[in-house]
Formats: C-alpha cells, sequence, structure tokens
C-alpha cells in the first residue's frame, strides 16, 4: 500500500477511487456515502474533511468535501489530482440562481465559471485562462438529468471570493451579463483540473433566488439535494471506463 504525503490527505492511494464527488461540506459528504454508496469506508479524516469510497452500480466512486470557497477546493482538487491519482472530480454544491427562469429547485449544470478571484492570473500563462467543464463529463451530466427527468440548465456561472459582497450591484450586472448562478467553487475546481491535466464538470442545486425570492423549505431542499446527488452519481457512473 502507497500512503500520500498530502498536507491535508493522508490515505492509501487505492482506497480512494478514480472519480470523487466533491460537497463542500463533509457532513454531506458522509450523508453521500451511507445513502447511496454500498460497503463504504472512510479513507480520509484530516481536519474533520471526510472522504469515503464505495460503489455504485457495480462501480468504485468516492466522495470527499471540499470546504469553502476557490482556496479550499484547489488545494484539496490539488491533492486528490496529483499526489492520489484522481482523474476527474464532480462539484456537488448548493447555489443562488440570477436569472428569471431559474427556480428554486432547479440544478445548474456549469459549463463554465467567471470569478473575481484571481486564481487564474497565477498560472504562467500568456493569455488569462477560462474556467470550463470537461465536455465528456458536462455531456454525461446532461444526459443523466434527462434521463432522471429532473429540470436543469446549462451555462456560465459566478464564483465568487466573497459571500458577503460589498458592491451591492453585483447580483445585478452578474444577471445583466446572462450568468445563471452565483457560488464559491467551481471556477478553482474548473482552472485546477485543467492546470493537472483532469476532468471536472460541476452540478449545481439552486436553493434561492436573488431577485424572485424564491427559497425552498426544508423538505423541498431535501428532495433538490436529492436530485443533485442522484444526477452526479449517474454523471460518475458514465465517466468510469
Amino acid at each position: 500500500m502507497f500512503e500520500t504525503a498530502s498536507a491535508c490527505i493522508r490515505c492509501n492511494k487505492e482506497d480512494v477511487a478514480k472519480v470523487v464527488l466533491m460537497p463542500g461540506d463533509p457532513l454531506r459528504a458522509k450523508f453521500i456515502a451511507e445513502n447511496y454508496l454500498e460497503d463504504p469506508i472512510l479513507f480520509n479524516d484530516v481536519r474533520n474533511m471526510l472522504g469515503y469510497t464505495g460503489t455504485y452500480k457495480g462501480k468504485r466512486i468516492s466522495v470527499m468535501g471540499s470546504g469553502m470557497g476557490i482556496p479550499s477546493m484547489c488545494l484539496y482538487a490539488h491533492e486528490l489530482f496529483t499526489q492520489v491519482g484522481v482523474d476527474a472530480i464532480i462539484r456537488v454544491g448548493t447555489t443562488g440562481g440570477l436569472q428569471d427562469g431559474l427556480h428554486a429547485g432547479d440544478l445548474v449544470i456549469a459549463m463554465s465559471a467567471a470569478t473575481n478571484s484571481d486564481i487564474a492570473g497565477l498560472y504562467d500563462s500568456p493569455v488569462k485562462l477560462a474556467p470550463t467543464a470537461d465536455w465528456g463529463m458536462l455531456r454525461a451530466a446532461v444526459q443523466s438529468c434527462d434521463e432522471l427527468g429532473y429540470d436543469y440548465k446549462v451555462g456560465q456561472v459566478v464564483s465568487s471570493d466573497v459571500f458577503y459582497n460589498p458592491r451591492q450591484d453585483a447580483p445585478l450586472r452578474y444577471k445583466d451579463l446572462g450568468l445563471l448562478c452565483v457560488e464559491m467553487e467551481t471556477a478553482g475546481l474548473y482552472i485546477e483540473a485543467q492546470a493537472s491535466h483532469k476532468k471536472a464538470v460541476s452540478i449545481l442545486s439552486v436553493s434561492d433566488t436573488f431577485f424572485t425570492g424564491e427559497s425552498l423549505s426544508a423538505d423541498e431542499r431535501e428532495k433538490s439535494f436529492t436530485n443533485m446527488m442522484e444526477a452526479s452519481l449517474e454523471t460518475a457512473w458514465k465517466t468510469i471506463d
């Protein structure tokens, strides 16, 4: 067995699947493992960032928390991609809807992610990198939502470095640009996947909306999250050879 020398993930590499689902909340990772995976095993608990591996419809899939924000996502995604040997990551998380046609409970598949973070500027590139999903995984996510009968939108999202934005006009400007929703991790994941020559896609559940005032009740939120998790698991299953 080979144990990683990672700063924040300590595991045996063979205990982690090639495709990993990553919710922000490690307790949501625990929920997915216990409710959707067969025979899950805990492979990481450093800093309580829980990671599990089990089987789904006969294929090995892992799930692990990413924490909140681009720095935390990049840290864990980098270690999974470059030190653990993971090939693909699917972000599963919540988002705030911006467009009038997007309703609480809908799913958003992030084709690309605009951001106010300077994460892309840290790479030695002659151009500004455009955080973009892997096409094969994006297609698998769309197919999965179609097969499951879930409402979804595909397009560009916003990954913000701040939850409480001091620019009060920011959501309105985002909406005017046609951006679908706001969250805090996708751009970092997509840049990390591109830099590591790996694959990623982000499947998000709209928990509330900025301009129509829609917000899910506790029961509705649970159902919406269930849809997101099932779509993500089906996407992971399609991604594994």
